[in-house]
């Protein structure tokens, strides 16, 4: 993939410099946008304003709304934004269809990405230090206070779909992006004008939580890959059957976009599905210790979830696969140390609706202290939940 273009009428050497250092390292798509406000700054504000963010409070914080509106907050005098992306498609759907085994977000198949991203990044920003004769830069790859989107479309590495996730017409959306912000003067790229999604409305239709409300505006409370993994406490009952098998993220909308049809594999091997994520069942997902979550997963973005969150997930999985061979593993999360499991266990017990389940679900609700598991065995039992059922563990 080649990278975006200086404007010809502002040559400049180092641009073109780092753009051919970039590919060397292995970056996919790189271009140059002026450290300027963003172009969707008043749309952010209102999308916060609506509450859209969910419990992701660290979005709203006037310190980093601030920085995330004006690059100069980040880093005095900066001038220029280089733009990387990596591709991570690694060819795997998943196994949709298969309601025993966990469906699993592209990009968390494989080693942390920051791992990967956050090396290549700091090697390119050490090579623009050398290249400018010292200019200060930030590096940041998705955890930090910048619109990266914004971005990376005034750099030219593509549009922002109605999915709201950047698409680079030959590269697809399956991209990770990673900005250095820097006080040194750069020629810039052409930005990314057309959008090219038209009349399509496929991610909007295709989304199963409604979270796509209209084309460019994603509520987070409702999408899969919020409740799966930023949220920390109960997934809403209204949700949890949408969920399907996904245990942690989602891709439906990108799956289902036209511009990812015949996109390029990831030449990164490591992120290419590891066995120990996209080969184990639910059930043995549900059988894990903490120490070995630890093991296994430390260096994966599962992670991110801890044991408690993927476990949640993976209740909901079983309940709504609702084959009576995950009976065992989830009445065995019923005695387990975290509230947060108990209680999804309990509602997936419920969904088996197995007498054997019932019978357990019955005798936990004697012994069971915490309210809110309390009321998740009593739902699941068909008893009138506890009223303050949506109470966090």
């Amino acid at each position: 993939m080649a990278p975006a273009r200086p404007r010809t009428n502002e040559p400049s050497s180092t641009s073109a410099s780092i753009q051919r250092r970039a590919l060397e390292l292995g970056f996919d798509l790189i271009g140059i946008a002026p450290a300027e406000r963003p172009a969707h700054a008043a749309f952010y504000l209102e999308w916060l304003e609506h509450g859209h963010a969910g419990e992701m409070a660290y979005l709203a914080r006037a310190d980093a709304v601030a920085r995330r509106l004006d690059p100069t907050e980040i880093l005095p005098g900066a001038r220029s934004i280089i733009v990387a992306a990596i591709n991570y498609n690694n060819g795997d759907h998943g196994p949709t269809d298969d309601g025993s085994r966990p469906v699993i977000a592209r990009y968390a198949r494989g080693v942390d990405y920051h791992l990967v991203f956050e090396d290549k990044l700091e090697r390119l920003a050490d090579s623009l230090t050398d290249l400018s004769g010292g200019a200060k830069s930030r590096c940041y790859v998705d955890y930090g206070p910048v619109l990266e989107r914004d971005h990376a479309q005034r750099a030219g590495l593509g549009w922002i779909g109605k999915n709201t996730v950047l698409i680079h017409p030959d590269a697809g959306s399956y991209l990770f992006l990673g900005e250095i912000i820097t006080d040194a003067e750069l020629s810039f790229s052409e930005p990314f004008l057309p959008d090219h999604c038209g009349t399509c409305e496929r991610c909007i239709e295709a989304c199963p939580t409604g979270a796509i409300r209209a084309p460019h505006e994603l509520d987070s409370r409702l999408c899969i890959s919020y409740l799966t993994i930023e949220l920390r406490g109960p997934i809403p009952r209204e949700l949890r059957p949408l969920i399907g098998n996904r245990i942690f993220g989602c891709d439906i909308c990108q799956d289902v976009c036209p511009w990812n049809k015949e996109v390029p594999r990831s030449r990164e091997s490591r992120f290419q599905p590891r066995d120990n994520i996209t080969g184990l069942e639910l059930i043995e997902f549900m059988s894990l210790t903490d120490g070995e979550f630890r093991d296994l997963y430390s260096d994966t973005p599962l992670a991110r979830a801890k044991r408690e969150g993927l476990l949640r997930n993976v209740a909901v999985a079983l309940g709504n696969w609702g084959d009576p061979a995950a009976l065992p593993v989830l009445l065995g999360a019923l005695d387990d140390d975290s509230p947060l499991i108990r209680g999804h266990a309990a509602w997936a017990l419920g969904r088996l609706e197995n007498p054997k389940a019932t019978e357990a679900l019955e005798a936990h609700l004697q012994q069971e202290s915490d309210t809110w598991v309390r009321s998740e065995i009593g739902f699941a039992i068909g008893g009138e939940p506890a009223g303050d059922e949506l109470a966090n563990p």
